[in-house]
């Protein structure tokens, strides 16, 4: 038998190899250089690609959120100062507004009682100006005085009742009847209110 020639009996081992061939693995996976394998090896660049742009901009925003959050602590800080400059110098003004009126109380409490040249009426006189002067300078620091007179209606909100008085008519039921202490409010913010008596017709 000359090589090369197969015959009949060979053919059933020829086909079974064929069929072991054609059963391995890989052996119906596409050949290398197939566009499949060019297909997929471009979309696994481009997700790589995408994936690189994401990370660079999340980077890029990381930094100026950071830099923007350091931005806005130095601005706090610094507001803070600058309000607590601002509230010093406030105090520091308003106090100025009241060495004057303690220099004259001052001058009036260094008087000799026992000199003749002083007299009550200048003790009174001087009291009296300084009083004044001291009421001119809450009023320039923006202190509003609550002052009701009586018969002026009870107001809860700047006054308080220390004392209830019969009314002798039902129209003069919570007025005021007479005033103890004034109030003082500052920049609509009530410090004290105006102590006084009412009137409450039963």
């Amino acid at each position: 038998m000359k090589k090369g020639k197969r015959t009949a009996e060979d053919a059933p081992l020829a086909t079974e190899r064929e069929q072991e061939e054609e059963a391995a693995p890989g052996g119906g996976e596409p050949a290398s250089g197939s566009p499949e394998l060019e297909q997929e090896a471009a979309a696994e660049v481009d997700v790589i690609g995408q994936l690189d742009h994401l990370q660079a901009e999340f980077g890029a925003l990381n930094d100026r959120h950071l830099r923007l959050a350091a931005e806005f602590s130095n601005y706090r800080r610094r507001a803070e100062t600058e309000m607590g400059e601002a509230w010093g110098r406030a105090q520091a003004d308003f106090l100025r507004r009241f060495l004057e009126v303690l220099d004259d109380l001052q001058r009036v409490s260094a008087l000799d009682p026992s000199d003749e040249a002083v007299s009550v009426q200048a003790v009174v006189k001087g009291v009296d100006l300084v009083e004044r002067k001291f009421g001119r300078a809450l009023e320039d620091a923006g202190v509003e005085v609550v002052e009701p007179a009586p018969g002026d209606a009870f107001d809860p909100e700047t006054m308080e009742a220390v004392m209830r008085v019969p009314a002798e008519a039902a129209d003069e039921d919570d007025t005021v009847h007479q005033l103890f202490q004034k109030g003082y409010r500052f920049r609509s913010q009530l410090v004290r209110p105006a102590r006084v008596s009412v009137r409450k017709h039963e």
